[in-house]
């Protein structure tokens, strides 16, 4: 008598990325679990014995793409010899990213849960520490160019990141509402020109 051979396991990743991609799509409050199960391809029992909850899954994806699609703006401010450099390569490559045919238009982190009811205050709460990492980011690479000297002693760090952090969301935005790369660059350029005036104010 044949025996039954054994169910074949999900590759976990790839179902993060397809959740990912509808969270990011329609947002954490749109998704349904039958949109999450359809892109998945695994069941009901299966998303809940792998990830818990939606919420569980959402933060999950969130970190994925953090770490998978997130990495390239993590790298050049990290790798980039001045904070002016570093910045302007973050922006330059969301300016692309931002409008990459291959996935939904701009940024998960952004878009994806930007209000809130009282059931979802928690999601809404996890992504904007999210939002405001890039900020720490910015600000901890001006401090950088500060003690290394690219950047004027006396800079607001703050400012200048705040700035750039409220720029890379209304990229992220414009993505959404159907921005092509020329305009988003434009928009990046724009701010970058305006490094020179920022630095020089002291806080």
């Amino acid at each position: 008598m044949a025996t039954r051979g054994r169910p074949r396991a999900f590759d976990r990743d790839e179902a993060l990325r397809r959740a990912m991609e509808v969270f990011w799509e329609h947002g954490y409050e749109a998704t349904s679990m039958s949109h999450l199960t359809a892109a998945m391809g695994i069941s009901s029992p299966s998303l809940y014995a792998a990830f818990g909850s939606k919420e569980e899954l959402f933060r999950e994806a969130v970190a994925y793409y953090n770490d998978t699609l997130g990495a390239t703006a993590a790298a050049e401010l990290r790798e980039r010899p001045t904070a002016r450099e570093a910045i302007s390569a973050v922006l330059r490559h969301h300016a692309v990213v931002f409008c990459d045919p291959d996935n939904p238009r701009g940024c998960m982190i952004v878009l994806a849960a930007t209000t809130s009811g009282d059931d979802t205050r928690s999601v809404h709460e996890y992504l904007a520490q999210w939002r405001m990492a890039l900020e720490t980011d910015f600000r901890e690479r001006i401090e950088r160019g500060i003690a290394e000297g690219d950047v004027p002693a006396g800079a607001d760090a703050a400012a200048i990141a705040a700035f750039y952090n409220t720029v890379n969301h209304g990229m992220a935005i414009q993505a959404r509402d159907g921005a092509d790369v020329k305009k988003l660059s434009s928009i990046a350029e724009g701010a970058i020109a305006a490094w020179d005036g920022l630095v020089g104010q002291v806080a």
